[in-house]
């Protein structure tokens, strides 16, 4: 099988959500001789832009959201031994990520997680609840690039406009790119509060980092 067939494999097991399928093809394109990073921004990237547009066109919804981040942890649990391998240990660059004070949702930042991982991002999880203070004081500790915060509910929305707020109090707003995504956020709400992004949806927040990284 050429490498082309094997990422086409992987692509179809991931959105037909065959998870122990996607971690055979893996499997095999490793043992044959495949580089790590061709199934990460040939096989992993393309299925979740394929997923991506499925959940946009409501063909997929948030069940197939989760399981399809299933996969890609799964698929990540096989690479990862070979990328160190290999040496490959630079990170594109640092994510700090969390849910914000208000909202115990961790369904969508879970899913770009995954997603970041998979792009070659070092992610560190805050987790849900977390306050200004705490984001602040990981940005201090970890001195990540970029900022990601999730907002499921409408009352977690002052929230970030306070962790906004409290960058720029900590003459730290300069330091990072922020980007913001959630149901209740708007491109309106991310201008009030001087955000730099509005992610709409998992992959769309990824390729907005992918872009702040390259530029």
């Amino acid at each position: 099988m050429t490498e082309e067939n094997s990422i086409s494999q992987y692509i179809k097991a991931v959105i037909e959500m065959d998870i122990e399928m996607a971690k055979k093809v893996c499997e095999d394109a490793i043992a044959k001789g495949m580089h790590p990073y061709k199934i990460i921004q040939e096989g992993i990237a393309k299925a979740a832009n394929i997923i991506s547009d499925k959940f946009e066109a409501e063909e997929f919804f948030i069940p197939e959201l989760i399981m399809a981040g299933e996969i890609i942890k799964e698929t990540m649990k096989i690479l990862e031994p070979q990328i160190k391998e290999k040496g490959d240990k630079n990170a594109l660059a640092k994510v700090i990520i969390g849910t914000g004070k208000g909202d115990l949702h961790d369904i969508g930042k879970n899913v770009v997680i995954t997603f970041l991982e998979a792009e070659g991002f070092e992610v560190i999880d805050l987790g849900v609840d977390v306050s200004s203070e705490r984001f602040i004081e990981a940005i201090r500790a970890e001195n990540p690039d970029i900022v990601a915060i999730s907002a499921l509910v409408s009352m977690t929305l002052p929230e970030v406009g306070n962790l906004m707020k409290a960058l720029v109090e900590a003459n730290l707003r300069k330091e990072v790119k922020v980007i913001v995504g959630g149901a209740p956020v708007t491109e309106e709400f991310i201008k009030d509060i001087g955000a730099d992004a509005y992610a709409k949806n998992a992959m769309d927040g990824v390729n907005i980092c992918m872009r702040w990284v390259k530029s």
